[in-house]
């Protein structure tokens, strides 16, 4: 091998390591103000107002879910993270984070328009993953409840470490720590994951999802938990470029909240929770996405 070929072998390794990072730091730029703004709010709720929060969220009740899921709907990145915290703080049930997940389409919509699908099919989507995500999160809460489940109590301290909790400093300087510490979390694992999908290329990706029905739902729901934008904007060129059905997708971008999951798993010590609420996202993913495939043909696409 010629030293002029090693050499440009290593310029091209650069070049990707390079993107690599720079893009696994803009992906956690993007959601910084959204966990800010969370745990600013949660510590407000805290030193503020904490009894009458509580009671504001009990008046809210069998509806929560379908509040969550119409915003999840809403097209940004940081409302999984939102209710991530908000739900490790037991601000929000455990059908309403579901809800939240479900409806969340990351990056689905930016990558839907800017491939020309049509603007009726976007928003038949973006509809569809919202009443399904209510759907799903009010028969969770309605499950817990014949259950006979008891609501946890409000308990935002739950979030902070016993050793390393700065509560005591204000309300800034307790939401900012929060913030940088869970952003540190979320940039090395986006990092990481932006390797694998630049390495292993989409088309590799695409090719595994669409080869056996069925099966490639369940590849794709269990794609779709990668915490972070790849999982959706992989999905979604996959579907746009007609290397996967609308169904495939679908079934991907249910179970694609973002880097929701990631910080659920980060806040929320029950892992219990955090592995029920990974099932129904899997399980959702699969069912509806097949069903998906019946309501939104290739044709729409075009």
């Amino acid at each position: 091998m010629s030293l002029l070929h090693m050499e440009s072998e290593g310029n091209l390794l650069v070049d990707a390591l390079r993107e690599i990072f720079l893009h696994g730091v803009l992906d956690t730029l993007k959601i910084v103000p959204f966990l800010f703004l969370t745990y600013l709010l949660m510590e407000f709720i805290e030193h503020r107002a904490g009894d009458k929060a509580e009671s504001f969220m009990k008046r809210a009740g069998v509806f929560a879910p379908a509040v969550g899921g119409a915003l999840g709907a809403v097209p940004q990145c940081g409302f999984s993270a939102a209710a991530s915290n908000l739900f490790a703080g037991r601000i929000i049930s455990l059908g309403t984070v579901v809800a939240v997940f479900l409806s969340t389409s990351d990056e689905m919509l930016p990558i839907l328009i800017s491939g020309s699908v049509p603007l009726g099919t976007v928003l038949l989507i973006v509809l569809y993953k919202a009443l399904v995500g209510i759907m799903v999160g009010l028969l969770a809460d309605l499950v817990l409840r014949i259950m006979k489940k008891p609501a946890e109590a409000i308990n935002i301290d739950a979030i902070c470490d016993e050793d390393n909790c700065h509560c005591e400093r204000g309300i800034w300087y307790s939401a900012l720590h929060h913030t940088l510490t869970i952003s540190l979390f979320v940039i090395l694992v986006t990092i990481g994951i932006n390797a694998l999908v630049f390495f292993v290329g989409e088309e590799t990706l695409g090719s595994v999802m669409s080869g056996i029905p069925v099966l490639s739902h369940i590849i794709a729901a269990i794609f779709g938990l990668i915490p972070n934008c790849a999982a959706s904007v992989a999905l979604t060129t996959l579907c746009t470029e007609g290397l996967i059905s609308a169904g495939t997708m679908i079934s991907g971008l249910f179970s694609s909240a973002g880097v929701g999951l990631l910080v659920l798993f980060r806040v929320n010590k029950h892992v219990k929770q955090n592995l029920i609420v990974v099932l129904i996202l899997v399980a959702t993913g699969v069912v509806f996405g097949l069903l998906g495939d019946l309501i939104f043909p290739r044709e729409m696409f075009l």
